[in-house]
């Protein structure tokens, strides 16, 4: 199993995303962006595939523990940070209209008659 492999599962596992990965990776002091991280993540035979070193998966780790646990001086619960994952971001523009999303606006449109239907093509017996 390679660093690699070892990235994509932590990754996946924990729901995470680059903008995430980018913001542990900064809490050890070790900067990365999330065109390098795209990299890690492609399949070995894409041309731009990038192999994972040691040193980013050191980085990674020790990053982890201090999103998930804290520090000595600030400790947290990792369900608090695991939470903070799933949190929506805020939108900062509030000269939006508040409009309905396209989900909502297609349930509208939807006909909720469960009513039995009769099929002309059944078998004859």
């Amino acid at each position: 199993m390679t660093n690699n492999d070892i990235f994509k599962k932590l990754r996946v596992a924990l729901m995470l995303r680059d903008d995430n990965i980018v913001e542990i990776l900064k809490l050890v002091d070790f900067n990365i962006s999330k065109s390098e991280l795209g990299a890690f993540f492609r399949n070995e035979d894409h041309p731009k595939y990038m192999e994972c070193g040691d040193q980013v998966l050191r980085n990674f780790l020790n990053g982890l523990v201090i999103h998930l646990r804290g520090t000595k001086e600030n400790p947290k619960t990792p369900a608090e940070a695991l939470a903070n994952n799933f949190k929506p971001k805020a939108t900062t523009s509030t000269s939006k209209s508040k409009r309905p999303d396209f989900k909502t606006q297609q349930r509208k449109k939807m006909n909720n008659d469960l009513s039995p239907v009769k099929y002309k093509n059944k078998k004859k017996s």
